[in-house]
């Protein structure tokens, strides 16, 4: 049976004597060696009580990532009255494919560079302001917001807002994702 072998890389990786585990889920140590080596079968219930047991010791030695741990925290932005070419200096002077979109200091949109693309090869581009190609804002989410479901929402946009009491702390992007993920798993493991 691979869950198993899995219970017992996962509580070694964790770090889990043997006897803690058991006493956890009320077998004795004997018992829990010979269904982690495949000498006996366990039932369903007592399988679901050590993962749910290995699964909380995890969480508490590997918290969860959020998007507080990898946001960019400088947010670029572009006012939506701004022309075109303001946008386009923008976002070719910091190398950003998309920027959100303000007025007044809220968020009232995103611009694209596809979007800005299009905009520029109009013949009245130079009279174009931000607002009149203005494009869906991207969702706004608290700094804790687990990182685990950023990809969901990156199947929908390109970046995500990060707001700490509805102010404005900083933008995720597909590319802050990859980054902050680079070589790791969902998880951060606690400093020593």
């Amino acid at each position: 049976m691979n869950v198993l072998v899995e219970i017992r890389k996962r509580r070694v990786a964790l770090g889990v004597p043997l006897g803690e585990l058991a006493r956890a889920v009320g077998r004795s140590d004997a018992t829990l060696s010979r269904i982690e080596r495949g000498k006996i079968r366990p039932s369903y219930e007592l399988v679901q009580r050590i993962l749910k047991y290995l699964e909380e010791q995890e969480g508490l030695a590997t918290p969860r990532l959020t998007v507080r741990d990898i946001m960019n925290r400088t947010v670029v932005t572009v006012d939506s009255s701004a022309t075109l070419h303001v946008a386009a200096q923008r976002m070719e002077g910091g190398a950003f494919s998309q920027l959100p979109v303000l007025s007044d200091g809220r968020v009232v949109g995103s611009l694209s560079e596809g979007a800005l693309l299009r905009a520029l090869g109009h013949p009245r581009a130079r009279r174009i302001r931000v607002r009149e190609i203005l494009e869906p804002a991207y969702p706004l989410v608290d700094e804790g917001f687990p990182a685990e479901l950023l990809p969901n929402l990156f199947a929908h946009y390109p970046a995500v807002l990060v707001t700490r009491r509805g102010d404005l702390k900083g933008i995720v992007t597909k590319a802050d994702l990859i980054r902050g993920l680079h070589g790791t798993s969902l998880r951060r493991t606690t400093p020593p």
